[in-house]
């Protein structure tokens, strides 16, 4: 099995903020590798790394002689006045009939491909890089959050490619799911350290609960071994005939292994505010025509939430999710029939790039606490903040120095804060890591209030919802 790139002593630092230190790991030819850690710890950056944005600090990458790498990043600046098809046709191996193909099952039409890129959604944006990127026929693809925005139609279409896909990948991804069916190594970020793992995230969280278990036996039997020396050395040190035993063992101390016990990632718990009690009837939606000016999107549309419903919406890229939700929130006006909101009810609406909204000259703690409900106490804002793994210090960091995925964890303590009875949340895990989804699943899925959720992570959607609106 050939070696694709390796890295050896990597270590890259921001300021005084050290992102990794001594990293070395291989990557070989047809390995598909998912890389994991938590917001922050420096993923999005080891790609930067590896295809040349950014340079380590020390260290070195070797890659394979002609190496081709394909990078999707989770963000990019789109020239508005391209078309799908102009930008498809940059520096492509394959050619663009052959794409065109593929884009057929990926939900794209030949008139599509004539069209300008900022016409599309999100979703949509995501299908014409993925197309892009497998059009430069890469022998290590470097998929940066690639599920974030597409449909479950398409993150199929997308899962069974790479599980069929001959090269080697890694992926960042907090969809455990995808992760599963997709993976056979994980590569673990934590805490300054790059480690990997061969199998599957199943594989990965049985080996770590391992691991840990037989570094604390052997930590302890360690430290059962000093105190044994240090009760000799104290019951016997003042005897002339013993001396020379006890400094014997006392150097043996010096010799003995050291283990670290490395601090477990603490399950956190995201703290719902109790919602206020509203009537029964939420919001209603009356002969609803929804779209925009210039396109209807939804006709006829009838619907109405109910006090404590757990509702998941679903459907393929541009049926009208994100459309419903913007429409019951209030945010774009219908176009014909009336929309009502129900005794008490306050709304707090978390839109899919919420994040961009952010005041980045704001500190974390200021910018969670700028929409929070009357009476929130600076404290409910810093224990809210804490629970969202902000600790600390942490509260007084710059939003214009957070990752992706911390921006989106101010942005959804910002719409807790409001203590709304009803939540609208618009792809809410998209950026998130692991441990952050599994607490807001929690949260979500035992909050007494009326929830809507738009969300393409199978395992988020069936544990909180307990209806499902399918938008055809």
């Amino acid at each position: 099995m050939s070696n694709l790139l390796q890295v050896q002593g990597g270590q890259k630092s921001f300021g005084d903020r050290n992102l990794f230190r001594d990293a070395s790991f291989a990557v070989n030819e047809g390995e598909h590798i998912g890389v994991i850690g938590p917001n922050g710890a420096g993923k999005s950056t080891l790609f930067k790394v590896l295809i040349g944005q950014e340079s380590l600090d020390v260290g070195q990458i070797t890659r394979m002689s002609g190496l081709r790498l394909g990078y999707l990043a989770q963000e990019e600046n789109w020239d508005p006045h391209v078309t799908v098809e102009e930008y498809l046709s940059q520096d492509l191996l394959t050619p663009i009939w052959d794409l065109k193909q593929l884009a057929r099952g990926m939900g794209l039409s030949e008139t599509d491909f004539g069209k300008p890129i900022k016409n599309f959604s999100g979703g949509y944006r995501m299908r014409v890089k993925l197309l892009h990127l497998l059009g430069t026929q890469p022998d290590l693809m470097l998929l940066d959050e690639p599920t974030n925005y597409l449909d479950l139609e398409t993150l199929l279409v997308l899962e069974n490619f790479l599980i069929d896909f001959k090269g080697a990948f890694l992926l960042i991804s907090h969809d455990r799911e995808f992760l599963r069916r997709t993976t056979d190594h994980i590569l673990e970020i934590e805490a300054g350290e790059l480690t990997k793992f061969a199998g599957n995230i199943d594989d990965y969280f049985e080996q770590k609960t391992m691991l840990a278990e037989q570094l604390s036996k052997r930590a302890m039997s360690l430290a059962n071994k000093r105190k044994e020396v240090l009760d000799f050395a104290a019951k016997f040190g003042a005897k002339a005939t013993k001396a020379r035993q006890v400094q014997s063992r006392l150097k043996s101390l010096d010799r003995m292994e050291h283990i670290e016990i490395k601090p477990v990632q603490v399950g956190t718990r995201i703290r719902l505010p109790e919602p206020v009690q509203t009537g029964r009837s939420v919001i209603r939606v009356n002969d609803g025509v929804l779209g925009y000016p210039t396109r209807t999107v939804l006709n006829n549309v009838a619907f109405e939430l109910k006090r404590g419903d757990h509702l998941g919406v679903v459907g393929v890229n541009g049926a009208g999710k994100s459309t419903l939700l913007k429409s019951l929130a209030g945010e774009i006006p219908l176009l014909k029939g009336s929309r009502e909101i129900g005794l008490r009810v306050e709304i707090g609406y978390f839109a899919q790039h919420v994040a961009e909204r952010l005041n980045v000259d704001s500190t974390v703690a200021e910018e969670m606490g700028r929409y929070a409900a009357v009476g929130v106490s600076r404290q409910e804002v810093l224990d809210l903040a804490g629970s969202l793994l902000f600790g600390g210090d942490d509260v007084h960091k710059k939003v214009r120095v957070l990752s992706g995925g911390e921006k989106s964890r101010v942005a959804l303590g910002q719409i807790l804060l409001r203590k709304a009875a009803c939540l609208l949340l618009d792809e809410p895990t998209n950026h998130l890591d692991f441990n952050t989804v599994e607490a807001l699943t929690e949260s979500l899925k035992a909050y007494e209030g009326t929830v809507v959720v738009i969300s393409h992570d199978r395992s988020f959607m069936s544990r909180i919802a307990t209806q499902i609106l399918e938008i055809r």
